[in-house]
């Protein structure tokens, strides 16, 4: 697969100036506004740490910087509506943008590393793969094209000046003052609950949903593991193995869902790929295979729902609310 160059200090942009200094950690007491910008910050970094990689081809970078990018825009959701401002649309508008240019990569990237391992040397899948590898190339040279674009630049400025001070950090209503006061443990406690419920109940009819909205049930999932993901600095020491084992509950159904979402997503890239056989698209899935993936998440989903992932009383101590 060819690979694009880029020159590292030209190709990444650089996240607009931050208003203030903010503690290295989380903490219960802290108010809703500061954690925020700790949450997204993080996960902004971390996408500007895999930009030079990815432009080069390295299908792990780009693996990494969507798990970012996906956690900097669960981190929106979940401290919506606080941040819902009138920039908000805008942002959220580009972040899917540039989620969309990732996808089509590791889609390809997913379903021809499918291939090959369950192929083996089978000449005449090694032969029709070449077209599969062409598609793949011509992606990551336009991958890499955006990420090197003006709109790209744009796209992490903006993102990063309105996480320091966008609209929503300055409104001064009664119910903003509030949302933003609000401390973290309080607001977590009932966001977690309200995700985590509705996950449970649309699980509940797993084996009937049809594959959108098995896809829509991986994305609530995926929320819920990655919010609890950016709250470790929460807990308290007791409460680690609990919240450990919950979420490694939510990672057993999410890999049963990715897998059923990556063979959904194999035969529709088999189908579109002109020069793409029958036989490339038979690889992806079977009635058994789906058949035992969905019955891993079931039993996933019904120990999470014997289980407490969240409460407040599994927080660390804190004294007096944090700015």
């Amino acid at each position: 697969m060819a690979r694009p160059t880029t020159t590292p200090t030209a190709a990444r942009a650089t996240p607009a100036a931050r208003r203030n200094a903010l503690p290295g950690r989380l903490s219960p007491g802290m108010a809703c506004d500061t954690a925020f910008r700790i949450i997204a910050r993080r996960h902004l970094d971390a996408v500007l740490a895999q930009h030079d990689s990815t432009c080069g081809g390295d299908p792990d970078a780009l693996h990494t910087i969507r798990i970012a990018l996906t956690h900097l825009r669960t981190a929106i959701r979940f401290f919506s509506p606080m941040v819902d401002d009138a920039q908000r649309p805008k942002v959220w508008a580009e972040l899917k943008w540039l989620n969309g240019q990732l996808g089509m990569v590791r889609d390809l990237d997913v379903a021809i590393e499918r291939i090959v391992a369950e192929s083996g040397a089978e000449l005449a899948v090694v032969a029709e793969l070449q077209h599969w590898d062409d598609k793949r190339a011509e992606s990551h040279r336009l991958l890499a094209r955006a990420l090197q674009s003006s709109r790209y630049r744009r796209l992490v400025e903006q993102t990063s000046a309105w996480i320091e001070n966008g609209p929503w950090s300055t409104r001064r209503s009664k119910d903003a003052i509030r949302l933003r006061r609000c401390t973290l443990a309080d607001h977590a406690a009932a966001r977690l609950t309200e995700w985590e419920t509705t996950l449970l109940k649309k699980a509940r009819n797993l084996r009937k949903l049809d594959v959108e909205k098995r896809h829509k049930l991986r994305i609530l999932n995926k929320r819920l593991t990655y919010s609890i993901e950016s709250l470790q600095d929460l807990f308290a020491e007791d409460s680690l193995a609990k919240q450990k084992s919950i979420l490694k509950t939510l990672r057993k159904a999410q890999r049963s869902l990715g897998q059923l979402n990556d063979d959904a997503r194999g035969h529709a890239l088999a189908a579109s790929l002109n020069g793409a056989g029958h036989d490339v698209g038979d690889r992806f899935g079977s009635r058994k295979r789906e058949r035992k993936l969905l019955r891993r998440a079931s039993t996933a989903y019904r120990k999470l729902n014997k289980a407490k992932p969240f409460r407040s009383s599994d927080l660390a101590p804190s004294s007096e609310p944090e700015i």
